[in-house]
This record gives structure tokens, C-alpha cells and sequence, in this order.
């Protein structure tokens, strides 16, 4: 099975390889050149495909709409070296992505470990970032609080200490045809978010990608290098003056619903949504809904 462009009939998208801060990147983009740039970026265990629902509204709403397969997945570049993964290596690909476009900056919106990287971007490459929107990722400084204050948060995370794990990660994920893995989506998720059809393009993804060292390396930088993250710095120095975007899916099984307003301290031109039925996978859980928020936000 393909996992490029063709897995969506949209009028002029298309998949392109980019070579970017030294890796080839495989980017699914739609929509006039000449528009207002958006750039959407996804997270674990997803590939660009999980922005399905977006790509033909924000075309239609006049932005220029496109999304990495980030390295490590489906079609992009998995480098072998863990420190490959490192969040700076991970913003400095987005910001020559930006530039491959032809810009000097970009809407961004994030997801997941995409919403990770989103972050970065607003808080040390702020020229990078016209509009922020996350979805279900908290600030750094929210996380680096709640995992000292809250039992039930650390609890929650406990899959990130799995990864740190040499070979058994990948062996675990990747044995009866990614199991765990698809299970994993489809019990993080509501019954809508994904499809039979969904759950088979994410096994053709999750095989195209040849192994899941550079899914799980994400994390393994994280655990490697946790001040990346979890820095010391002040509260000042992690402002994000972007005008900021926080959609969150309350019954997110790996993160606390505080986590939303607090991430809102840190964003004095942000404000919260909140999903009180949704999960992680709100995007796709609460589609029409989510998108229209995202071109309200934008488009101010």
C-alpha cells in the first residue's frame, strides 16, 4: 500500500521529498504557493496522514497547507543516531522547511510530539511562528511542573520509561503486525477516530518505515538529553508571544486536563478549548469542530 498524497483524492495535493538540515523529508502539501503558510506537524505513532481531516478545509479556507512525514516515519529519513532526534535537530528541520517554501515564517500548528516541536518553535525561534496552535501537548514548563507534582501524571507517562529500553520497544510494537501499536490507537481514541481502513494505512506506514528505531528514538533523545525539554530556565524565558491556539480532548489517557490551563500561563495571547468528550485524537474525533477553530485562529 501507498502511503503518500495518493491515499487522499484532493485536487492538486502532492508528496514531494525535501532535503532538509541534512535529512530527505517526504512533505504532502495543497494549495496556492502564493497563500498564507500552515504547516502541520504530527506525533506518535502518526504520519502526515493524521492531518487528514485539515488538509482540504484549510485549502479551502486560502492557506497553503503542508505536512512532513517528521524523520523517523513512514516515507522521511530515519537517521541511526539517537542524538539525530534531538528537539533541536527535530525544530531545525520545520524552520528549513519553512524556508523550502520559500518563507521567512509560517502558521504552525502541532500535535502530540508535533505539538512538542511546535512549542520549541514559538518559545526559542519565535520569528518562525505567525499563529501557534497545539492540540493535546502541554507547554514544557506545564509538563516539567506536572511531573513533579502529580503522582497521576508520572503514572500516566509510564510508556516514555519503556522506551528508554534498548531493542525490546521495537520488538514489542512491531511483532503480530504492529499490535500493540494499533491497539494502542484504537484504545487512546473514540470509536470514530479511526476506521478499519485508518488502522491499515498505519501498518503500511509503520512497515514503510523499515523499522520503528526512529518512532521510538523520539523518545530515547528525551530520556538521553531531559533537559532538551524539561529545562531549569525561568517562566520568563518561556513565553510564547505568538498568538496561541490550545485544543485539548479531556479524556487524553496519557495526559492530566489540568495540564491545559496551565499551558495557557504561559501564552499571553492564548486561550484554551476544551473537548470535555474527546481524546487525544480530538482532530479526528471532533474534525469540522477542530478545523473551525483553527481557521478562526488563523485567519485573525
Amino acid at each position: 500500500m501507498r502511503t503518500d498524497a495518493s491515499l487522499l483524492d484532493l485536487p492538486g495535493i502532492e508528496s514531494t521529498m525535501r532535503t532538509v538540515n541534512g535529512v530527505d523529508l517526504h512533505v504532502v502539501a495543497a494549495g496556492d504557493p502564493e497563500d498564507p503558510l500552515v504547516i502541520l506537524l504530527h506525533g506518535f505513532p502518526d504520519f502526515w496522514y493524521g492531518w487528514r481531516e485539515q488538509i482540504e478545509p484549510l485549502v479551502a479556507a486560502g492557506y497553503r497547507v503542508v505536512v512532513p512525514d517528521q524523520r523517523g516515519y513512514n516515507l522521511s529519513d530515519s537517521p541511526r543516531s539517537t542524538d539525530a532526534y534531538r528537539v533541536d535537530e527535530l525544530t531545525a528541520d520545520i524552520r528549513a522547511l519553512i524556508g523550502s517554501e520559500g518563507r521567512e515564517s509560517a502558521h504552525v500548528v502541532g500535535h502530540d510530539w508535533g505539538a512538542v516541536i511546535a512549542w520549541q518553535l514559538g518559545i526559542t525561534h519565535p520569528e518562525f511562528v505567525d499563529r501557534l496552535g497545539i492540540i493535546n501537548v502541554p507547554h514544557p514548563a506545564a509538563f516539567r511542573e506536572a511531573l513533579r507534582s502529580s503522582a497521576e501524571q508520572l503514572r500516566r507517562s509510564w510508556y516514555v520509561f519503556f522506551f528508554q529500553l534498548p531493542v525490546l520497544p521495537e520488538w514489542a510494537l512491531a511483532r503480530d503486525e504492529y499490535r500493540l501499536l494499533s491497539d494502542a490507537l484504537l484504545e487512546s481514541g473514540s470509536a470514530v477516530a479511526f476506521t478499519p481502513v485508518d488502522i491499515e494505512r498505519y501498518r503500511a506506514s509503520w512497515r514503510t518505515a523499515g523499522s520503528l528505531s526512529g518512532l521510538i528514538s523520539w523518545y530515547r533523545a528525551a530520556g538521553l538529553h531531559p533537559t532538551d525539554l524539561l529545562s531549569g530556565s525561568t517562566s520568563d524565558g518561556e513565553q510564547v508571544e505568538a498568538p496561541t491556539l490550545i485544543v485539548w480532548g479531556e479524556r487524553d489517557t496519557a495526559l492530566v486536563p489540568d495540564l491545559a490551563p496551565m499551558s495557557r500561563q504561559y501564552c499571553p495571547n492564548g486561550r484554551v478549548e476544551r473537548f470535555p468528550e474527546a481524546t487525544h485524537w480530538v482532530h479526528q474525533e471532533e474534525s469540522e469542530a477542530v478545523t473551525e477553530l483553527l481557521v478562526g485562529h488563523l485567519e485573525k
